[in-house]
């Protein structure tokens, strides 16, 4: 087995495989809402958006955005999302970490799709301030995130001292890698999300979608 702690190295591997997860039947209708409303939430903004992976967000709130900076520690994936069109040229790819992204510029739209729930929750507050630290008061900030579904989410196979969560996934080179998974309820997320909103130094508008099949949780 792989080493549990290696992210980098699991999406780097899985980066050609990655976007099946879009391709579940059970996910399409949650999945086509999600492509009409995101853009939307972020219209007219000049974009951050951390852990953009193959870019598959990217180009669907490009549409609507100003600009979107997109940052991934994977050139791997980059690579892939660099390949994809984006019709108002609007978009920059860089090389970043999301827990020190090192960014110019002023934005006023923040995103993070499919990644909260990657980071270990000894490190959330450390993430989500790294985030704010790049953003203009007032700048919405959008989460989008899966919540645990019974037969559509791989199995949890363990919970360590601190209560992440953890799956096996494999991939089709037939490694296997233990990577965190969790996923926190609404309650841990208003928790977690109001020591930012009444911090005055940090933007105080936020919304938070959590995509839980069949529907979708909005936490403003």
């Amino acid at each position: 087995m792989s080493d549990p702690s290696d992210m980098q190295a699991y999406y780097a591997r899985r980066a050609l495989e990655y976007e099946r997860i879009y391709h579940k039947p059970e996910r399409m209708v949650d999945l086509a809402e999600l492509r009409v409303q995101l853009p939307l939430l972020l219209r007219g903004c000049d974009v951050l958006e951390l852990a953009c992976g193959t870019g598959y967000w990217t180009r669907f709130v490009a549409l609507e955005a100003r600009t979107v900076t997109a940052l991934d520690i994977n050139e791997a994936v980059l690579n892939i999302a660099r390949s994809k069109t984006y019709p108002r040229r609007n978009v920059q790819f860089a090389i970043g970490d999301a827990y020190a992204p090192a960014v110019s510029g002023v934005f006023d739209g923040g995103l993070a799709a499919f990644w909260f729930s990657h980071v270990p929750r000894q490190r959330q507050d450390e993430f989500l301030r790294a985030l704010h630290a790049c953003l203009q008061p007032g700048a919405r900030v959008v989460l989008l995130d899966n919540a645990y579904v019974e037969g559509s989410s791989t199995p949890i196979s363990r919970v360590d001292t601190d209560g992440n969560r953890y799956q096996l996934r494999p991939l089709d080179d037939g490694s296997q890698y233990e990577v965190i998974k969790n996923f926190p309820s609404e309650d841990e997320l208003r928790a977690l999300l109001s020591s930012l909103w009444h911090d005055a130094r940090l933007p105080a508008s936020a919304v938070l979608l959590v995509m839980q099949l069949p529907a979708c949780l909005s936490i403003r």
